[in-house]
């Protein structure tokens, strides 16, 4: 035993050196390895051999990445303040920007992310906030995709989640709704007078047009008024016949 202990040591210590030098990255990562600092190559999936103390490799992940970017308090251009939540969906497309470039590629997508979120909300109404949010979104994603480019990030999505209001601006809203709704309901009124009493004014010249028309109508008064229960019974007279009653007493010796 003692004379195989001087050989087990040094076996030992390759053992775990080859263990800390084999890396396995799945399909979904990838490895940006540096050699003595400088930026050697990107590796991976699967087996990949790092010469601990020479080789350094960071892992990046290719999967769109869900972030939840936090609520942002916006003043639209009608001077209304609004607190704005919204999800970004990107990915890492080039792993050696995404390393190189920049510190943390997430942490900066986030923070670009919030600014960008407060400058283009804040050049729309609230109404357009409300309203428009697929354009909302488009503009927004269009603007990070091309910042964040130069990272080796890809945005592919951009999702405004809530557009919270205070109390007062929602009571506002509420009241603009109503008042709002009573318009239209007052148009729609008049509208309706409106035909109606062209419809009457086009009956008028067709009756006055048409003596017998004039007859069936008053004969049609007559059955309506024959079917209520009234105990007063009035007899409309046409008004040509009251003028020929009135030329008839008029004449002399009539």
């Amino acid at each position: 035993m003692p004379d195989i202990l001087p050989y087990l040591t040094p076996l030992v210590f390759l053992l775990i050196i080859l263990g800390s030098a084999i890396r396995i990255l799945p399909e979904y990562q990838r490895g940006v390895v540096f050699f003595l600092g400088r930026f050697q190559g990107v590796k991976g999936p699967g087996l990949v051999v790092v010469i601990p103390g020479v080789q350094q490799m960071s892992r990046v992940d290719l999967r769109v990445i869900a972030l939840d970017v936090p609520g942002q308090d916006v003043i639209s251009r009608d001077n209304v303040t609004v607190r704005v939540n919204a999800v970004l969906y990107y990915r890492v497309v080039d792993p050696e920007r995404a390393i190189i470039q920049v510190e943390d590629y997430g942490e900066a997508t986030s923070q670009l992310a919030q600014t960008t979120l407060r400058s283009v909300l804040g050049k729309h109404d609230l109404d357009e906030m409300l309203s428009e949010r697929d354009k909302l979104n488009s503009d927004i994603q269009e603007i990070l995709d091309a910042q964040t480019e130069e990272w080796g990030i890809k945005v592919a999505n951009v999702e405004i989640k809530h557009v919270d209001l205070n109390e007062t601006m929602i009571r506002a809203i509420a009241r603009q709704a109503e008042a709002e709704r009573e318009r239209r309901a007052k148009v729609i009124h008049a509208e309706g007078e409106l035909q109606a009493s062209e419809k009457l004014v086009e009956a008028a010249r067709i009756m006055s047009s048409e003596p017998g028309a004039m007859q069936l109508r008053y004969l049609q008064t007559l059955a309506d008024m024959s079917t209520d229960n009234a105990s007063t019974i009035v007899f409309p007279l046409p008004i040509d016949l009251i003028q020929n009653l009135v030329k008839n007493v008029q004449k002399p010796g009539g």
